[in-house]
């Protein structure tokens, strides 16, 4: 039971709060407002777990399915609002809407911060386009103990809805740093003391043989989902690893990838430490 209960008066799709709120599905918006909005239980359950929710928006069809979350956000002081079923289909990028929405502050980091706190594993994703992915991406990342994520270049903004979903929270948990400058920023991840790993068909070592490599800090470089790692950033690597492949597989895409080289490092770097 709800001790206190959200606004009485139901928020419809034409409510100017509303209205401004759908405009933040646009990258543009979402910047010049620093703040984005979340959808379903655990992108908002995330987002209230670390604080950073400034306002919980719920279908009113929903309210008792989302009691824990709202009586949770009336428990921390928020603001509370109830949609009616256009308001939460306006405000929702999902097929189904899944009633329940969180307005909160943009999440991204600095380079620097992450740097200061000597990272010992690190996923740097260059130019990736796909926001699935990079959701998929920062979601492995959290589960095996990395640093940050850094998006690189020309990347898709964390922000966007279906890489928050694709996070299933892991968003709010692990910091992401967005940099245009790909050398600067990767001469910067070296000076800091991580080697870079880059995955490669044809490496010069195979991951089933790079534990020592692994136990040292470094980040892991992975490419566009399209073209990979340009040929230059390839070069400049320290360590090219290759993925064995024991089927009949030609390759595997950036997720595949990602998770198998992160729990690579997470077992050898948690090797030895309590659980």
């Amino acid at each position: 039971m709800i001790e206190k209960r959200p606004a009485t008066n139901v928020l419809t799709e034409r409510s100017s709060r509303v209205v401004s709120l759908a405009k933040l599905h646009r990258a543009s918006v979402r910047r010049a407002e620093s703040r984005f909005l979340v959808e379903g239980f655990n992108s908002v359950d995330a987002a209230l777990a670390t604080g950073r929710a400034g306002a919980l928006l719920v279908r009113e069809a929903d309210v008792d399915r989302h009691e824990t979350l709202v009586q949770r956000a009336v428990d921390a002081g928020l603001p509370v609002h109830l949609l009616n079923d256009r308001a939460a289909s306006k405000l929702s990028e999902a097929t189904t809407s899944p009633g329940v929405f969180a307005v909160c502050d943009l999440v991204t980091s600095t380079l620097e911060a992450v740097l200061d706190r000597r990272p010992a594993l690190l996923v740097v994703a260059v130019e990736p386009r796909e926001p699935g992915n990079v959701g998929t991406l920062t979601r492995c990342a959290d589960a095996m103990g990395a640093d940050a994520v850094i998006l690189l270049g020309d990347a898709v903004d964390p922000h966007n809805a279906k890489s928050v979903r694709a996070s299933a929270g892991s968003v709010f948990h692990i910091p992401v740093v967005r940099d245009a400058d790909v050398v600067g920023a990767l001469a910067r991840i070296r000076a800091a003391g991580a080697a870079l790993i880059a995955t490669t068909m044809d490496g010069e070592l195979s991951l089933e043989d790079a534990d020592e490599t692994l136990r040292a800090a470094h980040a892991w470089l992975f490419g566009n989902e399209a073209h990979g790692l340009p040929a230059q950033i390839l070069a400049e690597a320290d360590h090219r690893l290759s993925i064995p492949i024991h089927g009949r597989a030609e390759s595997l895409n950036l997720a595949a990838a990602s998770a198998i080289c992160l729990y690579a490092s997470a077992r050898v770097q948690n090797r030895g430490r309590p659980a």
